[in-house]
């Protein structure tokens, strides 16, 4: 490892503590202000099903599966299982408890979004961090940093990490060059741009359920056919978050890679889903914050329990690479299970999770990149110019090895949440006001 690659690993470690300090704080602190938000499931499901909104513009349902799209990454199979491998099955306890406790982050940044959320001339809305940075705080330089970042770490980074995930899956199981996988992918992502958020959102919302099932249906296959373990992981993952007779090995490193990985799962805190969710039409800040919940616990309860379940059911601790990402323990779990047909299942599943995360991935660079007009029609041929960019990028992903980037990436993320935490904190006053006044007019008292 050469000195650069150490100082970066070394700076990167820094800004993760600062971050996951932060995360956590805020967690706690809405949690207990918002009296117990992420736990009203009545009212998340009525918000959901129940919504009789504008028919102009994106709905909140479509809005939600957008969201969803960004937040079911490849990080739900690989990051899981690479969880598993090095924080042991401990972690899982601390993922899912980082889930019930950082949702109200989620509630929080969504109800920023759509209060200072602006409106486009075709009747699309943009809003997130950098929009409640510039109108809430007062802060636009605050706001072009963020938008900056999301241009980098999103489009520049995630884009060719999740192009570069669908190479390395196919070449698991076919002898296609990655030239010929990158030009499939990169044509069929322009297509889809192209058309803009409406027509991104067309894709999503048909690939994230059928996604999302298939990739359940798998778990609940394996599970069923190893029902009898399934008590027994379970109780080995409680056990192991509260392993006390090692207090560094035992109980801090599991504790440590779950909340991360939590995290990283469900981006809770960071505040991109509130880029995406501030294309809802609706016009109840609260209304969408309920729903974006439930995204939380669909990507961290379902599809990452779903890794778990596969991954724990099979004899994983055979590995023995010296490199592991995650993707080979997964992989290695599904031809354990499924036989040859494994191979073919996992990839399906890594394709359909990486494809719609270059959308939203995308839709957010494109999201930041308007932020610096303030509301003036930008010019097309910017926005042409990004999609070009992004699609070069997702081919180059798809044919140079991905290294480096990561640690990169992993900095920029960082400094999104500690950004985004320090606006949150900074206007707790009007995510209150906003659920006070949702809970008073519902209650008919206004």
């Amino acid at each position: 490892m050469f000195f650069g690659d150490i100082m970066i690993h070394i700076l990167n470690s820094i800004l993760w503590a600062i971050a996951t300090v932060l995360i956590l704080f805020s967690g706690f602190y809405f949690t207990f202000n918002l009296k117990f938000v992420q736990f009203r499931f009545k009212e998340m499901f009525n918000n959901l099903f129940n919504y009789q909104g504008k028919k102009k513009g994106i709905t909140p349902i479509q809005s939600f599966m957008m969201t969803l799209a960004s937040r079911i990454g490849v990080g739900s199979i690989a990051g899981v299982a690479f969880s598993i491998y090095i924080g042991g099955v401990g972690s899982i306890f601390w993922m899912w408890i980082t889930a019930f406790l950082l949702a109200s982050n989620t509630f929080a940044e969504t109800v920023l979004g759509i209060v200072y959320r602006t409106r486009e001339s075709d009747g699309i809305y943009r809003g997130g961090p950098s929009y409640y940075m510039r109108k809430g705080l007062n802060m636009p330089v605050l706001g072009g940093i963020y938008a900056i970042i999301i241009l980098f770490s999103y489009v520049g980074g995630f884009v060719s990490i999740q192009s570069n995930t669908i190479t390395k899956s196919l070449s698991v199981i076919s002898d296609i060059k990655p030239i010929y996988i990158g030009f499939i992918i990169s044509i069929i992502t322009a297509f889809v741009i192209y058309g803009g958020v409406k027509s991104i959102v067309k894709v999503t919302e048909k690939i994230v359920p059928i996604m999302s099932i298939f990739y359940i249906g798998i778990a609940f296959f394996v599970m069923v056919n190893n029902i009898k373990l399934i008590p027994g992981i379970f109780l080995l993952i409680i056990k192991g978050a509260f392993n006390f007779k090692s207090a560094t090995a035992g109980v801090i490193t599991p504790f440590i890679i779950g909340i991360q990985r939590g995290i990283f799962s469900n981006e809770a805190g960071l505040g991109t889903g509130s880029i995406t969710s501030s294309t809802s039409s609706t016009d109840s800040s609260p209304t969408q914050g309920y729903i974006q919940i439930i995204g939380i616990y669909v990507t961290t309860l379902l599809i990452c329990t779903s890794t778990v379940i596969i991954v724990l059911t099979s004899p994983y601790q055979s590995l023995n690479y010296s490199d592991l990402n995650g993707i080979e323990i997964a992989q290695f779990a599904f031809n354990y299970h499924l036989g040859s047909i494994g191979g073919i299942m996992i990839f399906i599943a890594i394709l359909f999770f990486s494809f719609v995360t270059i959308l939203t991935g995308y839709y957010d660079g494109e999201s930041s990149l308007k932020y610096f007009f303030n509301n003036k029609k930008i010019k097309p041929i910017y926005i042409y110019m990004l999609k070009i960019v992004s699609i070069l990028v997702l081919f180059a992903g798809c044919i140079t090895p991905s290294t480096i980037i990561w640690e990169f990436v992993d900095m920029l993320v960082a400094l999104l949440a500690i950004t985004n935490i320090y606006a949150l904190l900074s206007l707790r006053k009007v995510v209150k006001y906003e659920l006070d006044y949702y809970n008073l007019k519902k209650s008919g008292k206004m």
